[in-house]
């Protein structure tokens, strides 16, 4: 049994050419682009590589990026007016916030103070409150466990009844992937670094997502037959036999779940392309919300 590889590659591709389709039909309509502010406040390398590509993406779909750029040590206050500043600015749609933010600042706070309707990353707690709860519609999925969603869509993957576990509880994408996941109908098990025999809650799951930053954490013997596998990690693996010293692999041991999965994304090329195409799929819907409202209100009675 080989499993059927997930190309994240193509299905995010198909995302971002709608999302450019209807950037151009918002231009033609409303004679704006679509803006997408991101914050990022100091020098850590991987954020601002993240922040790089988000730009770049938003340039190939013709929507605007706006770049912030605070020191390290930028304060509270100083974070908190560049929001205020961003929700009062009509011309921008989104506002991301780069996580992880420095350890003195208030990530809850920052992340509150963002108006509900630029919340495209999705961690607003009144858009993850509507997420966790029954009968509640977030105006916006945070993007990885959004892609995750997705990608299973995609796929043919049933999930109402599904039995699913999700291997990591981080705010970014394991607890929203959970709460992703339980509203489509699966049954949830949320598994961490304190949960015992790990294997033996992933030999009955249907599904499985990790996301621990553990380099082929899960292998192939801890899988179900047949099961999907959703791996998020990326993580550099020492290889003396590549010229950088280095390779990329997940949280997955991809060639021994790929001998019992029935299907698994492949890292690189996997989730990581979905994040980005969601996060512009947010966009550029914050965009059409607003284009909406401006409509509406040119249409009520002078006062």
């Amino acid at each position: 049994m080989s499993a059927r590889l997930i190309d994240g590659q193509a299905i995010a591709a198909a995302i971002r050419d709608d999302v450019r389709g209807r950037a151009e039909a918002l231009r033609a309509a409303h004679g704006y682009t679509p803006g997408l502010a991101t914050v990022l406040v100091g020098d850590n390398p991987a954020s601002a590589t993240y922040v790089r590509m988000k730009q770049k993406a938003c340039a190939g779909l013709g929507l605007r990026s706006v770049p912030h750029v605070l020191p390290a040590d930028a304060r509270q206050p100083e974070v908190q007016r560049l929001v205020e500043a961003l929700n009062a600015d009509p011309s921008i749609d989104g506002i991301l916030v780069q996580l992880p933010l420095p350890g003195h600042l208030d990530e809850e706070s920052i992340l509150s103070a963002i108006d509900l309707e630029k919340d495209v990353d999705g961690f607003h707690p009144i858009n993850i409150g509507r997420l966790a709860m029954r009968n509640r519609t977030p105006l916006f999925i945070p993007c990885t466990p959004f892609g995750i969603l997705r990608l299973l869509e995609e796929t043919g993957v049933t999930l109402r009844g599904a039995d699913a576990v999700v291997v990591g509880r981080s705010n970014i994408v394991g607890l929203p992937a959970a709460m992703v996941l339980q509203k489509a109908d699966a049954t949830v098990t949320l598994c961490h670094r304190h949960t015992r025999h790990l294997a033996r809650h992933l030999r009955h799951a249907d599904i499985v997502v990790v996301a621990v930053g553990q380099p082929e954490l899960v292998t192939g013997d801890m899988l179900k037959p047949g099961a999907v596998v959703i791996d998020v990690g990326i993580n550099r693996k020492p290889d003396a036999s590549r010229p950088n010293g280095y390779r990329i692999v997940g949280d997955v041991d991809f060639e021994s779940a790929r001998a019992v999965a029935g299907a698994i994304t492949p890292v690189p090329g996997g989730v990581g392309p979905m994040t980005i195409a969601m996060l512009m799929h947010n966009t550029l819907r914050a965009a059409e919300r607003h284009a909406e409202r401006q409509r509406l209100a040119t249409l009520l009675p002078a006062t």
